[in-house]
């Protein structure tokens, strides 16, 4: 069995590449994700702070 690992995407990406690699590890639609983010945020929930967190702490996806 092979280990998952999340990464910013580098082909699935508006901004950071957070939703894209969010979408890739989850398995789900990266435009889902981006709707989740922007409904947390618009909520006044911690979207937004959750996004640049996500964006500071998850690596880039290796170019192979």
């Amino acid at each position: 069995m092979q280990s998952r690992k999340l990464f910013r995407s580098s082909t699935e990406k508006m901004l950071g590449g957070v939703c894209g690699g969010l979408g890739t590890y989850f398995n789900v639609d990266p435009t889902l994700v981006r709707l989740v983010f922007v409904v947390a945020t618009l909520l006044g929930g911690p979207g937004m702070v959750i996004y640049v967190f996500l964006w500071i702490i998850t690596p880039r996806e290796p170019v192979y």
